[in-house]
């Protein structure tokens, strides 16, 4: 298949054999993982044999046949890639114009305008007959139902509808990951009358969308293929149909179909009889219920999705092969469930039948009182049937959606049906170990490849381009799919390829590989690659400037061991032995990749290879000279006997075997922002006058995500002495006519400025113009942006002292000139310079304008400049006060952040050096923050507050509160109140005001820990632990609530001393033991167990 898309690039200039004049190359560029090979293909060029994806073929049948197309697919699940290319190219359809193609959002409401367009009353009625239909997913089917519903109650007056729907759904949590969803449409269709056909393979996936399509003029009907594997590998299909052909067979059928004597006949005898014509038209064999397995079986397996049918299909094949007396049953039109015909395919030798049932997730598959749809189809069916003297057992084997299919996992599902062993017993090592496991594949007639790297790396698209070339011949059948997991290391990805003179059906991970391609020593330490390649199988390490002698100490001692276990033989690959590739020329390491590839795999067909890799993504002459080089860049190391008896690593956890698929894109690194711009004040004056012409909208603060408050400095009292090294520090703000409002608990949003000197300073070295007008980022929402001078926009938005993450090194070695500062740049964003940028980060304490002074030549512009530092973000502090007490103010208790960094520099925190300096009459910008510390509904309710340091500060408000309730003759409960610090004389802040409440009767006890007045440490846990009965007292007999504020270092020791009193009281009370743990549990949901940690 020719390579639509190219990238022409020129060679880097070398002095080895590359020199001489430069020659382009080509460079294969992959544009969708949901398309064969990763490259667009036209219309017409869909027939015969070839090489496609099943999404490809069902997109061809819904483009040939359809009138207009509305398309559901999230972001990079592409599932209307080929039509919108298409539509765009303007293609015609069957019906001899294009295909209306619409794009639209997965929202309530969703399929709203497909019905619209059909029952309008400007419809064409010529086109009528013609099919609408849909390409979605399966998690758009929820915002789907309500259209569908509507239609199945007009669809004896509307078009033909078919939907085909990818059963792929996104997960997130702790295990995200992409599943695989059938329970989506067994449920809609079921309640709502829709008929559901199922696609087991890629090879069938023309087929059955054909049929559905035709089904679709009998009942609305959905098409369901696994979009997840099946419908995004690349493989050889043979009998694909051309559109010409498409049509035929559509209107063939469609007539002899419409035309049959018996119009009255049921919705089920309509199905039977469209199947039997559709066989008779192709040639094919396919059934409503389909068998395969044993003549007489012991036991079935009844399965519905399409790498469920189809390994269930091989596996039962293999065992049956073995003397296991087993079989499955694959439904593949799920709706109507016709009954009759099930009970027919159904062997009636079968004493047992496991009904493989997906449910939504692991808690269903638990609860026993879930039931999967198929398992009730099933039962239902057999219930009153009379094939069987004694009915067979019907077990219900469920699955969640996460479930991965492979033979092993297939095979265990029998196993849970038999009473004996179905594998021999010298398979009973094999099957504990996947890699290892049932072999359905004639591993003597295929080869099969694995390519593992990260995804910021080139062998991507190298193995694209070896799948590619191994394709190209008659006699060969090649499958590649590449899966991607965005959570481990940034970006990993795996590609399979496998290639035989067989046709090729494994919608499976390979774990056998003859050869495996690892692009990243860092892949070694996190996932087992060795656990997917067979006995004497070769591994190709790129390694680049590893010695021989350096080997075992680079090497991981578990992969080292495997080595030798396994027989496996060790190639390693040094681009550096490459003087061109050493210069970080990555369009040749791409070809160095696959040329090494080529030597290894497929020695003997080097050179034919060769030939049409050139002809796909590169150049002969420069292939030819690298082949030249290869020798240098690529070596055999001789693995020692005795890594074989190395002591495996008992403390190092197993490692995965496989990355987990939770995407179907590579990780999208680059974080495109809103540009931004320097402007003169010219520029900014047009805007003001001309608001319309430029898109100005009058708007106070539209860049505030919250409201925001003008208040003023009333109050700034240092707490502690001067003399003391903490500045913890008292700061009252005077409201005025604000109309700022808060609430008890509740926390102050204190909208910092950079220090006003250190601005002129840095507006000098980086040879800035103060009053340039720029558009920057807001602090609130970077999407927004607001014009400020570029003097204004570092005091007031621009993070420059902040700190910078790793996209900042990676976003400025763009913008060096030194090809030194470059590459340490890069490095610092990279895995290998993740101890530099730690220690930068938590040691030295570096801030953005740092980085720009250590690296002078990396100056981008200001308005660049601005693009990759963050703003500055509002900083919140709970409040210290009750505007019941103080209705005209608000006040917060401060510790300034401030240390010494390596060089001997003062640093300071951003938001606390602000507040620090600011004297009484200073205007501050504030907002409002909602808090999870909030007061029982009820006064007389107690509480038990803990707090360290400024944790105080919302207990001020708490007490104060209280004091005013009291004052106003409410009764109020008791009032426990636990402080900690280092030193009573320097640390006891707002002491007087603790005790006058105590001896006002407010606060009940007052536990004091001072850690470092006495010979030994009491802490906040010590006080509490001996007022237990008061706290047991107040906590658990008087029903109150406990909060804790501050640090979190001292969570898991307040929450032993809390456990300790509630196990304590249970025992007082000669209750049952309790679990003290799940009592902590449920005083959180109940909201009396309240943290507020930092």
């Amino acid at each position: 298949m020719a390579v639509t898309e190219i990238d022409f690039t020129a060679p880097t200039p070398s002095e080895g054999p590359l020199q001489g004049p430069e020659k382009p190359y080509k460079q294969l560029i992959t544009q969708s993982g949901s398309l064969p090979f990763g490259q667009s293909i036209a219309l017409p060029q869909i027939s015969g044999p070839t090489y496609i994806t099943g999404q490809t073929l069902i997109q061809q049948v819904a483009y040939t046949l359809s009138d207009r197309l509305w398309t559901y697919s999230p972001d990079s699940f592409d599932l209307d890639i080929a039509v919108k290319s298409w539509f765009g190219q303007e293609q015609k359809n069957a019906h001899g114009y294009p295909t209306n193609v619409e794009s639209m959002q997965i929202r309530s409401g969703a399929a709203s305008v497909a019905l619209g367009y059909m029952f309008s009353p400007d419809f064409d009625l010529k086109k009528r007959h013609i099919p609408q239909s849909v390409l979605a997913s399966s998690s758009s089917l929820r915002y789907l139902r309500a259209a569908f519903d509507q239609l199945s109650l007009l669809y004896s007056v509307a078009n033909p509808f078919v939907a085909h729907v990818a059963a792929v759904d996104y997960v997130g949590g702790k295990s995200s990951a992409l599943v695989t969803d059938y329970v989506s449409a067994l449920s809609l269709t079921d309640e709502l009358g829709f008929a559901l056909v199922s696609s087991f393979t890629a090879h069938e996936s023309q087929h059955m969308s054909l049929f559905a399509t035709l089904l679709a003029s009998v009942v609305p009907t959905i098409h369901m293929y696994d979009g997840h594997h099946v419908g995004r590998e690349t493989t050889r299909v043979i009998d694909v149909l051309d559109q010409a052909s498409l049509y035929k067979t559509y209107q063939t059928l469609l007539t002899e179909t419409t035309t049959s004597k018996d119009k009255h006949r049921g919705t089920d005898m309509k199905v039977i009889q469209l199947l039997k014509a559709f066989n008779g038209e192709l040639g094919t064999d396919y059934n409503l219920f389909e068998y395969q397995g044993h003549s007489t079986p012991d036991s079935v397996l009844v399965t519905f999705g399409s790498i469920e049918s189809s390994l269930a299909s091989q596996v039962a094949l293999s065992l049956e092969r073995d003397g296991a007396k087993v079989g499955v049953v694959n439904v593949r039109v799920y709706r109507p469930f016709i009954e009759e015909e099930f009970i027919n395919v159904l062997p009636k030798s079968a004493k047992i039948i496991g009904v493989l049932g997906q449910v939504k997730n692991q808690y269903e598959v638990s609860d026993t009182s879930v039931r999967s749809s198929l398992y009730s189809d099933v039962i239902a069916a057999l219930t009153f049937t009379p094939e069987w003297t004694k009915p067979p057992t019907i077990i219900d084997v469920k699955y969640a959606r996460a479930q991965v299919w492979t033979p092993v996992a297939i095979a265990a599902a029998f196993q849970l049906l038999a009473a004996k062993p179905l594998l021999p017993s010298d398979h009973e090592e094999q099957v504990s170990s996947e890699s290892q496991g049932l072999q359905i594949l004639d591993t003597a007639t295929i080869q099969q490849f694995s390519f593992w790297d990260l995804d910021e790396s080139e062998s991507g698209h190298a193995a694209v381009a070896i799948g590619q070339a191994l394709s190209n011949n008659s006699s060969s059948n090649v499958t590649l799919k590449t899966t991607n997991d965005n959570l481990m290391h940034g970006g990993v990805h795996r590609t399979d390829i496998r290639a035989s003179k067989k046709t090729i059906d494994a919608p499976y991970s390979i774990d056998s590989a003859d050869v495996v391609y690892v692009g990243d020593e860092t892949l070694l330490t996190t996932i087992d690659v060795l656990h997917n390649i067979k006995f004497g199988g070769k591994v190709i390490l790129r390694l680049p400037g590893v010695k021989d002698d350096e080997l075992e100490k680079k090497l991981p001692l578990n992969f080292r061991r495997s080595l030798a276990i396994q027989k496996v033989e060790l190639y390693i690959l040094d681009k550096t032995a490459v003087e061109a590739i050493a210069n970080d020329d990555t369009g040749l390491e791409t070809y160095l990749i696959q040329l090494a590839f080529v030597r290894v795999a497929r020695p003997k067909n080097e050179g034919v290879l060769i030939q049409k890799l050139a002809d796909i993504n590169g150049n002969k002459e420069i292939l030819d000279n690298l082949v030249k080089d290869l020798v240098k860049a690529l070596r055999i190391i001789e693995v020692p006997e005795d890594w074989a008896t190395t002591e495996k690593e008992s403390q190092t956890p197993s490692l995965p075997t496989n990355i987990s698929n939770n995407s179907f894109v590579p990780f999208d690194k680059i974080e495109r922002e809103q540009p931004t711009f320097l402007k003169n004040w010219q520029t900014v004056a047009k805007g003001l006058a001309f608001k319309e012409a430029f898109g100005i909208k009058p708007s106070l603060r539209p860049d505030l995500s919250v409201q925001t408050y003008t208040v003023h400095v009333q109050e700034n009292r240092r707490l502690t002495p001067l003399t003391y090294d903490r500045n913890i520090f008292h700061i009252e703000f005077d409201l005025g006519a604000s109309g700022l409002k808060y609430e008890i608990g509740e926390a102050l949003g204190i909208h910092a400025q950079n220090d006003e000197l250190e601005v002129l300073d840095f507006i000098d070295f980086y040879k800035l113009n103060p009053e340039d007008v720029v558009e920057v980022p807001s602090r609130e929402d970077s999407q927004v942006l607001e014009n400020r001078t570029v003097y204004q926009a570092l005091v007031q938005n621009v993070d420059i002292w902040g700190k910078p993450p790793k996209r900042f090194y990676e976003s400025l070695a763009d913008f060096a000139e030194d090809p030194t500062e470059a590459k340490n740049l890069k490095t610092l964003a990279m895995p290998e310079g993740v101890m530099d940028f730690r220690s930068r980060s938590e040691v030295d304490t570096v801030t953005y304008a740092d980085i720009l002074a250590e690296f002078p030549s990396a100056h981008p512009s200001f308005h660049d400049l601005i693009r990759i530092v963050s703003p500055m973000k509002r900083r919140e502090y709970s409040i210290a006060s009750c505007q019941k007490v103080t209705p005209n103010a608000v006040s917060l208790m401060i510790v300034t952040v401030d240390w010494i960094d390596p060089r001997g520099r003062n640093r300071f925190g951003q938001a606390t050096r602000y507040l620090n300096k600011l004297r009484p009459g200073a205007s501050v910008t504030v907002s409002v923050k909602p808090s999870v510390m909030k007061l029982p509904a009820k006064s007389t309710s107690p509480l038990i507050m803990a707090g360290l340091g400024t944790g105080l500060a919302p207990f001020r408000a708490f007490v104060q509160y209280r004091a005013w309730e009291k004052a106003q003759g409410i009764e109020i409960g008791p009032v426990l109140l636990y402080m900690g610090s280092r030193h009573k004389r320097e640390e006891y802040c707002y002491g007087e005001e603790w005790e006058a409440y105590r001896d006002a009767g407010v606060i009940t006890l007052l536990g004091c820990a001072f850690s470092r007045d006495q010979g030994h440490k009491i802490y906040i846990q010590d006080r509490m632990r001996e007022t237990l009965e008061d706290i047991n007292d107040a906590y658990l007999d008087k029903t109150g609530s406990f909060y804790l504020c501050g640090p979190t270092w001292p969570v898991p020791d307040v929450t032993d001393v809390l456990q300790e009193g509630i196990a304590k009281d249970a025992k007082r009370r000669g209750a049952k033991k309790v679990d003290a743990a799940k009592e902590i549990e449920r005083l959180k949901e109940e909201g009396r167990y309240v943290l507020e940690v930092y």
